[in-house]
């Protein structure tokens, strides 16, 4: 029997979101999905309140904030950015990818998970400029 999770770093606030920051897919694939993380704080009231959102502009913080979100998930589960194999980025302006490229080397060095980039008009908060969904592999004795 497939065992699907919601996985949530902070249990105690999951009753503000319409969505888990992550499912926990243990059998048979052993599969983390990580919903799309933006600047803005992982747990946000919904509807948005606007001083939640207050992003700064600078694409490279913008990245590090997302991954900061992310990384909360991957260590609820005790994985490390070696365990990511795919990503998703979401950016409102392609001009901004070597900016966004250099904080993801920061963060997985050596390791390139597979990755698709793609450009959009907008996100779910206003100046939100990237958004970032990764697939990661849980090991057996992670699950």
């Amino acid at each position: 029997m497939t065992k699907i999770s919601e996985v949530h770093p902070r249990p105690e606030e999951a009753k503000n979101m319409p969505y888990a920051p992550a499912v926990s897919v243990v059998e048979p694939g052993g599969l983390l999905f990580i919903a799309g993380a933006t600047a803005s704080p992982l747990y946000h009231r919904h509807p948005h309140v606007p001083e939640e959102h207050v992003l700064p502009h600078d694409m490279k913080e913008q990245t590090r904030r997302a991954l900061a979100n992310i990384k909360m998930v991957l260590d609820a589960k005790g994985l490390t950015w070696r365990n990511v194999v795919k990503i998703t980025k979401y950016v409102t302006d392609m001009r901004d990818m070597d900016d966004m490229y250099e904080v993801l080397n920061e963060h997985f060095g050596d390791w390139h998970p597979a990755g698709t980039l793609v450009a959009i008009n907008n996100l779910s908060a206003p100046g939100a400029r990237i958004e970032l969904d990764m697939i990661a592999v849980m090991p057996s004795d992670k699950k």
